[in-house]
């Protein structure tokens, strides 16, 4: 658990990301029109803490990611690493802040370069910036690969030879290849079998409290995030909607889209499964290309009102530590009167 009294090890300031779309008619004229991926996200991660980021597919949470460690350069906003203006950086400096701000991507079979060598792949890190000779190099890679579960003698073998499970135990190693102080997790296990999932879960915990490395750990599964996480934050549309500590928003859920999420996740009891009741949405997730007015949830709010297609809330601390973004925010803001089952 991260000391929070301290400096934020990651503080990120209103970060937006846009993309260009296709231009066409809007409102009778020809338009250029964007998709706002990340709309006015802010948070921080300390020291040795894990941040979880929620959300349905296509909600930002990826992109959040990769604007943080400027694989693809944010359009405003700021990002401070170790007080640092990410942002700001020159190519010299961003190199040298990747050495304590590394990246585990999603897919475990496109993330690893088929024509390298297990031991080409994880020393990869420590040769781009010229960590000890190569003999050390490759004494680290056997020790990593033992240290995640892996057969040291293995390697000299190539991607093709492992499993997934496998594959994204190799991507943890170089990731943690110059023991950094930050890494970015981008769905690490939604590739994985169910059983697979909870080992490298397991492993990922352990890492951390062996390294004292701090996660932010991108998922769309509220299940796996709990047994990871410190703190999570919950995304729709581009914008954070509710942030807590995992076992308040998981007990006491402030938002609706938080509630409606936390009722599919299913229960190992058959017994309480039977009495739980689960919040069906109406629609689809509307388009980032045309955003709805107001809150952007309230196209598929079921206790939305006039207020809010309006009027954006106000993303505000609605109990210490415990922010939302909801014009009627409180403890399961969703009655049973609500529900459309």
């Amino acid at each position: 658990m991260a000391n929070t009294t301290k400096e934020p090890l990651l503080k990120v300031e209103h970060l937006s990301k846009e993309f260009p779309a296709e231009a066409g008619m809007l409102a009778g004229r020809f338009s250029k029109r964007v998709v706002s991926a990340v709309n006015d996200v802010s948070f921080e991660i300390h020291a040795g803490e894990t941040f979880g980021l929620v959300g349905e597919s296509g909600c930002g949470k990826s992109t959040t990611g990769r604007s943080i460690m400027r694989l693809t350069n944010p359009t405003s906003g700021k990002v401070y690493f170790q007080g640092k203006d990410v942002s700001k950086m020159s190519h010299k400096e961003l190199k040298e802040m990747r050495r304590d701000m590394q990246f585990i991507f999603q897919d475990p079979y496109a993330s690893l370069n088929p024509r390298m060598t297990i031991g080409e792949i994880v020393s990869e890190p420590m040769t781009i910036h010229n960590v000890g000779t190569k003999e050390e190099r490759m004494q680290t890679v056997r020790e990593l690969l033992d240290v995640v579960g892996l057969n040291p003698e293995h390697i000299n073998r190539y991607p093709h030879e492992f499993s997934g499970g496998q594959r994204q135990r190799i991507g943890i190693a170089r990731a943690f290849a110059l023991k950094p102080k930050l890494i970015i997790c981008d769905e690490p296990v939604s590739a994985l079998d169910v059983s697979i999932q909870a080992q490298v879960l397991n492993l990922l915990k352990d890492l951390q409290d062996r390294f004292g490395t701090a996660y932010l750990f991108i998922a769309h599964d509220l299940s796996v995030v709990q047994h990871i996480s410190d703190r999570v934050a919950v995304m729709y549309l581009g914008k954070m909607v509710e942030v807590s500590d995992w076992k308040t928003l998981y007990t006491e859920p402030h938002h609706p889209y938080t509630q409606s999420l936390l009722s599919a996740v299913p229960v190992p009891d058959p017994d309480v499964q039977k009495t739980r009741s689960r919040i069906i949405l109406a629609g689809d997730p509307p388009s980032p290309i045309d955003p709805p007015s107001g809150c952007r949830f309230h196209t598929r709010c079921p206790i939305a009102q006039a207020i809010c297609g309006k009027e954006e809330p106000k993303f505000r601390e609605v109990a210490p530590g415990h922010m939302c973004a909801c014009h009627f925010a409180e403890k399961f803001p969703i009655k049973e009167t609500h529900i459309d089952l």
